[in-house]
Parts: structure tokens; sequence; C-alpha cells
């Protein structure tokens, strides 16, 4: 087992002997692709929403240095046709770039030490293949020698844009390093048997067009046939919920509320066991990073934004249009993009149907307040003031404090 190449199983191992929602399904669809067409996937959905789990999975489900059997006996997967068909039977690639950031010197090194990294244990664990300077030009030269087929998957693959939002030399680097692995359409097919890609933001856009536009992509706007492997489906907090002894309608109005087509109850995983974990609800996902996170985009000086705000801590929900986002954190021209980009944080739910954005849930409420009562969008912190004191007048039956709030009301 190596670093990249054959990872083995133990990530998937050590979630299995936790609190595991069975999400091996989604392997099924994952064979299905195999070979095809449609073998480049790419998910992204919002942190802490079994991303890395689900790359582990596959993992330990394909990594032909490991046997799995044991491991997913009893999971949905096992039952399926393909389940023999595939398991153990590749060499798989993992690259984590989240881990590859943390792990240089200088972040400007990322592309060129995921490079050196990767060649140097494709070349141990093949010695007979020529040796070459790019990890496809590498990878070709070991299927000359033994016909191997590889699934290459990607945790985190935005991290980059994310965590270098100003470099674009470094993003163009990496870009081209993804375009040679995917793009190359003679090679993407002669070489790879399928991929798997995840991070928060799709696939960047330059101009309209996809950075590497063979993926087929699942987020949080158009999750399509994976929606039921976004969060925790109904069902399953159902069953969480009379397992542990949690009031499920608590439950619901702290963590659910992410609605698509297909699944109109989706709910924040890791809320979910953090509330059974620690026998009480209150906001676990939203504190795992600061409320700056938020803060930074509700600040910006967008035409609408504070009225889009007003209105969704209101209940209500906003019209937006998706289109225009460049899927990064730094061309934010508009609203509009200020409101989808929440959407693949997590901070907003989409409505497809109706293309309308809202808030999901009281943990992500209460974040919101959080960070506008510390922003400068200060007439809406005294909205939110002002509307605690209104509720609590109106059920007082004080009529001229009601009257006197709303004309107070910022406009």
């Amino acid at each position: 087992m190596g670093n990249y190449l054959n990872i083995g199983n133990d990530g998937f191992a050590a979630a299995v002997k936790g609190n595991y929602i069975d999400k091996t399904e989604m392997i099924s669809y994952m064979n299905g692709t195999l070979g095809t067409l449609d073998k480049l996937t790419c998910v992204s959905r919002p942190r802490r929403f079994g991303k890395s789990i689900a790359a582990k999975m596959l993992c330990a489900y394909y990594d032909k240095s490991c046997d799995s059997h044991a491991l997913f006996e009893g999971l949905a997967i096992s039952k399926d046709p393909s389940f023999d068909k595939y398991l153990n039977k590749f060499d798989v690639i993992y690259l984590d770039i989240t881990w590859f950031i943390s792990s240089v010197a200088h972040i400007k090194n990322v592309v060129n030490t995921l490079q050196q990294k990767v060649i140097e244990e494709l070349r141990e664990a093949y010695p007979d293949a020529k040796k070459e300077n790019t990890i496809s030009e590498t990878l070709t030269a070991i299927h000359r020698v033994t016909g191997n087929k590889f699934i290459i998957i990607i945790d985190e693959w935005d991290a980059l844009f994310r965590e270098a939002k100003e470099n674009s030399v470094l993003q163009d680097e990496y870009i081209n390093l993804l375009r040679g692995l995917f793009k190359n359409s003679g090679f993407t097919d002669k070489i790879i048997e399928a991929a798997y890609m995840t991070g928060i933001l799709p696939i960047k856009k330059y101009g309209n067009q996809s950075a590497v536009s063979d993926f087929r992509e699942y987020t949080m706007l158009t999750p399509k046939k994976l929606v039921k492997y976004v969060g925790f489906t109904e069902t399953e907090v159902k069953g969480l919920c009379a397992q542990y002894g949690m009031d499920f309608d608590e439950m619901k109005r702290w963590y659910d509320g992410y609605s698509f087509s297909r699944l109109k109850s989706v709910y924040n995983p890791n809320s979910v066991m953090e509330a059974i974990n620690n026998e009480e609800f209150g906001c676990y996902w939203t504190r795992t990073e600061t409320y700056e996170s938020l803060k930074i985009y509700i600040d910006l000086d967008m035409d609408g934004l504070k009225e889009a705000i007003i209105q969704m801590l209101s209940g209500e929900k906003v019209k937006i249009m998706t289109g225009s986002f460049q899927n990064d954190m730094t061309n934010i021209k508009s609203k509009d993009d200020v409101l989808t980009l929440m959407v693949h944080l997590g901070y907003l739910a989409y409505e497809a149907k109706e293309k309308k954005v809202f808030i999901p849930n009281e943990e992500v409420r209460e974040e919101f307040v959080l960070a506008v009562s510390k922003g400068k969008h200060t007439e809406v912190a005294k909205l939110i003031q002002n509307s605690e004191q209104l509720l609590e007048q109106t059920l007082n039956m004080d009529e001229r404090a009601v009257e006197r709030a709303i004309e107070e009301t910022p406009g």
C-alpha cells in the first residue's frame, strides 16, 4: 500500500466502525460508468457533507492491493449484481489536495510536488515502465508494459482555488495537470477506467466553458440521480432518532431544509451525528468554521443583497439566476453570484423549479444572524433585533408598540 497508489481500505474501515449510514449503493452507480463515456464524475457538496468518506469508500472497493469483501459484507452494495465483478480489481490513485497543500513549504509548490510524489510512487511500483516527467505520461508508460487501467480519485479537487484565490498562475498550472489527465480523449479512454472528484465548488469555468468539460457534474444546484448521497434522507434521520431517542421534529427544524426536485428533505449529516453524539441540538456544522466565512460575502456591497438577506431572514425565498457564477470565490460580480456561492457552501438551499434560494434550517439561520449582527449591514442587524421585539409585542397584544415598530423598520 502506498500514500497515493493503492492506499488500501483503512480509511473506510474506520468510518464503518462508527455510526455509519450506508451510502454504498453509490458504488453501483460508479460501476455502471466504468469504461463508458460517463466515467468521469465530479461531486460537489458543502464541507462536512461526507465527501471524503465517499472517496475513501471507493478506494476501499476498487483498490486491488487489499481484500475488502468482509468490510462491505452486509452493506447495500454487497447485494448488487456488480459487487464481485469489480471488487478490488484496479490500481487506484488517490489524491487529497487539501493534504498536499498542508504538506508543502509554500503553496506555489503544490502542483510540482504532487506530480513528483505520485510519479515516484508509480515508478517504484512499476520499475519496468519507461521513466516520464508527468503523471499522464507515466501512466501511459505503465499501461504499455502491463495493460493496466487506473481509477483516479481526487478529494477536495477545488482546494487550490479556495486557498490560493489570487494566484492565477498556480490555478492555471493545476488546471493543465487535470486537463492532461482528463481532457485528452485518446489518453483518458485508453488509460483511465473511471475518475471521481469531490469538492465544495463545481469545476471552474473560463467564460461559459468548464475547465475540464468531460466530467458529469452533480452539485448542490443539480445533484440529479446522486441526490440521496448529498446528505441524510428523512428516512435515515427518522431511523437514527428512533435508535437514539432524539426528538425527530427538533432534528428536522435544526438540520433539514435542503430540497431538490427528486428528494424534498435532505439533512446536514455532520450536524445530525453531532446532535446524536452530544444528545442535544445546537450549532455544530456552522461552528466548524468561524462566522467570518459567511460574513465576508454578506458584507459585499452588491445591489439588492441587503434586501435579499432581509427577505430570507423573515422566512421568504429569493429569486436568483445562477448562470453567471464562475465557480470560484474571486469573480463575484453580482448579488446572484454571492447567493449562488452560498448554495454551494451550504448556507442556502436552492429550489430548482422556482429558481429561488432560502435559509434551510435553524442552524444556518443562527449563523446568518451572527454574521449580520457583526457585519457592516447594521440596518439589517437592527431589523433582526426589532423583529424579535415585534414578535413579543404582537403576542402581548400591544397594538401601539407594533405600529411604532413597523414604522421604524428599515425600508
